[in-house]
């Protein structure tokens, strides 16, 4: 059973995640039409989303003018991206950062669907291509232990770079 709510309930935050959910309906929706003419969502969808990471990857390393991870922290996990996700960041070095988030607008979305706990799973995962695409533009590989949408208590991203 997925937990996913969200303890700042600031009207401003609550209005960002809207936005996020919208987002996340898109993609369910493009899923369900895709499978209701027979295609399976992991056919089409984590290549999809994982070209919009690249892009958005390629054009945040070019903002930040730096491929560190800390750039990365510094552009896409901002102080209100923090605040929206309920986030802990555990580490952050040139190489490796470290990400807790507590809440998900994009598992909110889902819920709100009445998706099934295993189809969240399967939206998050093809979303998650996206955060894959980002970290390859800064050198870096995404590991994700922990998953709202698999019923753990937290997102844990784990980036970092084979510098070896």
């Amino acid at each position: 059973m997925i937990k996913n709510e969200a303890k700042s309930k600031n009207p401003l935050i609550v209005a960002i995640r809207e936005l996020l959910e919208h987002r996340a309906l898109w993609l369910y929706l493009l899923c369900d039409e895709a499978g209701k003419k027979g295609l399976k969502w992991e056919d089409f969808a984590p290549a999809a989303v994982k070209r919009c990471g690249l892009y958005q990857g390629k054009n945040l390393v070019k903002k930040g003018k730096t491929d560190s991870l800390k750039g990365l922290k510094k552009t896409l996990f901002s102080k209100p991206a923090q605040m929206v996700f309920e986030m802990d960041i555990k580490k952050s070095t040139d190489d490796e950062l470290n990400i807790d988030f507590h809440y998900c607008p994009l598992v909110k979305a889902w819920q709100k669907q009445g998706c099934t706990d295993e189809e969240i799973a399967r939206l998050c995962d093809i979303a998650m291509c996206g955060d894959h695409g980002i970290g390859e533009e800064y050198g870096a590989v995404l590991d994700l232990p922990n998953c709202i949408a698999k019923g753990d208590d937290i997102c844990a991203l784990r980036y970092h770079k084979n510098n070896k």
